[in-house]
């Protein structure tokens, strides 16, 4: 641990679960990695919906945590290796890494400067991805790839629809599906959105608040779409839907956010069940996801980027209109105010 600071580290932690609009910087103790993990400093953080729940608690409820204070919140992110257990052999200290910190006990997460890691939750960051775009991937990116390869089967060919596809998991699964050889329509936030949509590889694109979705997407697929990842929910929704042919496949990572009155001639498809994170890093699905990455160039999009002392302000963004992902970068001071993208 020679190098590290001796008087601890920068890190959003917790003495007891609170709401995110009285989340602070505190110092606290740099971890000491266990055998099987590795210490990476981190570079930066990715920001969800679901981190507002563990915050409050809900997460660890609903993995049956009892929690052990302080809490340093923060489940994904990317950064350095600066030290290795002694069981670790996969990584070495400088390697570029990427993973998942979700449900452990006692959290020691991303929100910090450093965090202690277990080598079975961290990959290879993916060579064209920079460090900073790839500290928002794992959730998004595994969560999208499963619902388009595992689940809905997608081939080579079919049109498939992304509803949602200027948001996370969406901006993502346009480029994936795109290099698994899809034709992608996407419906998207704002005309933002549709213009990202659309850089990112979609062929036909549409605006979901103001735009008219039946039509343009039954111009662009006149006999039914064959596949379609849904993000989101309600009446625009539903309006798609009927754009799909009789016996086509829908995927929705499920929450009542994404509730849909599905057609009887179309196979509605849930996943993302609580069980599938706590089973372990899927090392296969993660692979995939590098290797589609590494097909050519391809986008984490920071709306939003924020410095660790900026958390509320980070967390208060999730409510409000912005395209891909937000991050927090724990290396970046407070005088060094960053929002990018959007």
């Amino acid at each position: 641990m020679n190098g590290m600071p001796k008087d601890g580290m920068r890190a959003v932690a917790i003495d007891r679960f609170v709401g995110p609009e009285i989340l602070s910087v505190s110092i606290v103790p740099v971890p000491e990695p266990k055998p099987s993990q590795i210490l990476i400093r981190v570079e930066s953080a990715g920001l969800g919906i679901w981190d507002v729940a563990e915050c409050q608690g809900i997460i660890a409820r609903m993995q049956g945590i009892n929690p052990d204070f302080p809490w340093v919140l923060g489940s994904e992110g990317a950064g350095k290796v600066v030290a290795v257990g002694d069981q670790v052999s996969e990584f070495r200290r400088g390697d570029s890494v990427y993973g998942l910190n979700w449900g452990t006990n006692p959290k020691r997460g991303f929100f910090a400067e450093y965090t202690a890691l277990d080598a079975a939750w961290a990959s290879p960051i993916p060579s064209n991805l920079s460090t900073e775009q790839a500290g928002a991937l794992m959730i998004d990116g595994a969560t999208g790839l499963r619902g388009l390869d595992e689940i809905l089967g997608l081939k080579q060919g079919e049109k498939l629809m992304v509803f949602g596809a200027s948001g996370g998991i969406g901006h993502l699964a346009v480029q994936l599906a795109t290099r698994m050889g899809a034709h992608v329509f996407a419906i998207a936030s704002g005309e933002d959105g549709v213009a990202l949509a659309q850089r990112l590889g979609a062929e036909g694109a549409v605006e979901g608040h103001h735009g008219d979705i039946v039509a343009s997407a039954r111009e662009f697929a006149p006999e039914g779409f064959d596949a379609a990842l849904f993000t989101a929910g309600g009446d625009a929704a539903d309006r798609a839907l009927t754009t799909m042919r009789d016996g086509g496949r829908a995927a929705t990572p499920g929450g009542p956010q994404v509730a849909l009155k599905v057609p009887s001639t179309v196979r509605l498809l849930s996943y993302n069940d609580r069980e599938y994170w706590k089973k372990g890093l899927d090392l296969e699905l993660i692979g995939k996801l590098n290797e589609l990455v590494d097909a050519g160039p391809f986008e984490v999009h920071l709306g939003k980027t924020f410095p660790l002392d900026q958390v509320v302000d980070a967390h208060q963004a999730l409510s409000s209109h912005y395209l891909g992902r937000l991050a927090l970068l724990p290396g970046t001071m407070p005088a060094q105010e960053s929002a990018s993208g959007a």
